[in-house]
């Protein structure tokens, strides 16, 4: 019998340890974090502290001084108020409105409906808390005790902010499904915020503790419900979109 040769077999054994070695390598390079620089400081502590900064001003000082300049109407002397007082409800509950739903809306966008409908739960329910807390408070202050609506109970305010965000954030990322296309995006956007813009009217003007308000002018009432969605519904693939071109979506399906 012939035997082969074993003189390849030393050759064969050392290529296999520089292999391994050049994996192990990379290995390493891969796992090793980045180093610290000064971008770090502006997108991870600058950025986040002036965006809170903001969310903080919106009730603190915008709102004030909005309801000087346009003074809301009043309920108890039948004062009508200023017929610009929709522009302090489109700044402040509305930008609030479109942040609380902005986010599971982006989310649907650019990784899937499931994701999008459990962070529209959590950002829903968040602002369902905060908001409903703010206008009890609001309402004993300006009303008196006798004219408070227990809201963290109003049926309109957990369908407006817990459900409409889990909707929103699932209807558009079924409806766009992964695609990059900025129209078919758009349309899942817009889709998206008409629909929950009309559920939110709807509830408000049907069994909410407070329907009374919305029965007095639906059209207005309509009006300022509707105009922050179909602003949002416009903003938030614009952002998307722009996120994939700067390659901001790690953990998403791009």
């Amino acid at each position: 019998m012939i035997k082969k040769p074993h003189h390849n077999r030393g050759f064969w054994a050392l290529n296999l340890l520089t292999h391994l070695n050049v994996i192990v390598k990379k290995g390493k390079k891969l796992t090793e974090p980045e180093k610290f620089k000064l971008a770090d400081i502006l997108y991870g502590f600058v950025v986040p502290l002036i965006i809170g900064i903001v969310i903080v001003l919106f009730p603190a000082v915008l709102r004030p001084a909005l309801d000087t300049w346009f003074p809301p109407p009043n309920m108890m002397t039948g004062d009508p108020g200023s017929p610009y007082a929709f522009l302090t409800v489109i700044f402040t509950q509305g930008f609030a409105m479109m942040v609380c739903m902005g986010i599971p809306l982006i989310v649907g966008l650019l990784w899937s409906k499931w994701a999008g409908g459990a962070t529209g739960f959590i950002t829903g329910t968040l602002f369902y808390l905060a908001y409903s807390g703010y206008n009890i408070m609001y309402s004993i202050q300006q009303f008196g005790i006798e004219y408070a609506y227990n809201l963290y109970a109003d049926p309109s305010f957990i369908g407006d902010y817990i459900v409409g965000s889990i909707l929103i954030g699932y209807i558009t990322g079924a409806l766009v499904n992964k695609s990059l296309s900025f129209k078919r995006m758009l349309g899942a956007s817009l889709t998206a915020t008409i629909t929950v813009g009309v559920f939110t009217f709807i509830l408000g003007y049907t069994v909410s503790f407070a329907a009374w308000m919305m029965q007095g002018d639906p059209l207005y009432s309509f009006f300022y419900t509707m105009l922050p969605m179909v602003i949002l519904g416009i903003i938030a693939p614009i952002l998307a979109k722009v996120m994939v071109w700067y390659g901001l979506i790690a953990g998403s399906h791009y």
